[in-house]
């Protein structure tokens, strides 16, 4: 069945993942200003880039707070950079235009082997922007990061170190639980294992979240989810639970219906209610 947008263009079923854009809008996405292509990191010649969404007028009462997006994995090698990926470029305009200083980079996960090379890209495009933070409106105290799928593990770990400035964090459809991915087991070790899997460890009650959770998504990966919201909630962290019942992974950009816009909508309110 084809995909619906609110502008009313239709969306073959066949449109490459990667192309796909977020299914709820808000008006002035196309106002927002961009900067494209910001190396954050250099590593052996390569350089890794970010791009920054900002809102199209100067904040009025300082620097805007902000939100990063950390793509998941693994993915291939020779799929587009996820800066390039309609996801994420909907997701910078969705923030800007609401406000929101909207950051989107790639980090180099494309193997499980590559897990902590890819974290190690993660922390330095999070100092960079903090850096930066003045080129950007950006108020780098205020920040809100934003995760879906095989990003989880990476921000569940570095939001355990309390960092003052994050002040809230979202998981879409989140892998929480890296023991029953076999090409995991496969390649890193039982310590590495633990630290990225989130339903292991838990000690979060100071940072907002706000999960969701895609009611036809793998079934193993759901496990995960419901044992970690079950953890969080018996020492009473500060959760708020989104279900999508007939929602698929990647429901943002696959699933164009009015429970997908409810909580695309209601994701943006929450970040910035916490930031």
């Amino acid at each position: 069945m084809p995909l619906l947008h609110e502008e009313g263009m239709k969306v073959s079923e066949e449109v490459a993942i990667h192309e796909r854009q977020v299914v709820y809008q808000v008006p002035g996405m196309d106002q927002v200003e961009v900067q494209r292509d910001l190396t954050y990191r250099t590593v052996e010649g390569t350089e890794l880039k970010l791009d920054v969404y900002s809102p199209s007028h100067p904040p009025d009462t300082g620097p805007h707070p902000g939100v990063v997006f950390i793509h998941g994995g693994p993915y291939p090698r020779d799929m587009p950079l996820p800066t390039r990926w309609g996801q994420y470029r909907s997701w910078g305009r969705l923030a800007a235009a609401s406000g929101l200083v909207g950051v989107t980079f790639g980090h180099r996960y494309h193997d499980y082997a590559c897990l902590e090379q890819a974290y190690g890209d993660i922390l330095a495009a999070l100092d960079y922007v903090r850096l930066h933070a003045a080129a950007f409106s950006l108020d780098p105290d205020r920040l809100g990061l934003w995760s879906g799928c095989g990003g989880a593990p990476f921000l569940i770990s570095y939001v355990q170190g309390q960092p003052k400035f994050v002040r809230c964090f979202v998981l879409y459809y989140p892998i929480l639980d890296l023991r029953p991915m076999g090409r995991a087991a496969e390649v890193l070790g039982p310590e590495l294992i633990e630290r990225f899997s989130p339903v292991i460890h838990f000690d979060l009650t100071d940072v907002p979240m706000f999960i969701v959770r895609a009611g036809l998504d793998d079934p193993e990966l759901n496990r995960s989810i419901d044992l970690f919201v079950q953890k969080a909630l018996a020492i009473n962290a500060p959760l708020d639970l989104a279900n999508h019942a007939r929602g698929r992974h990647a429901f943002d950009i696959l699933d164009d219906d009015a429970r997908s816009r409810e909580i695309i909508a209601r994701t943006i309110e929450f970040i910035k209610a916490n930031t």
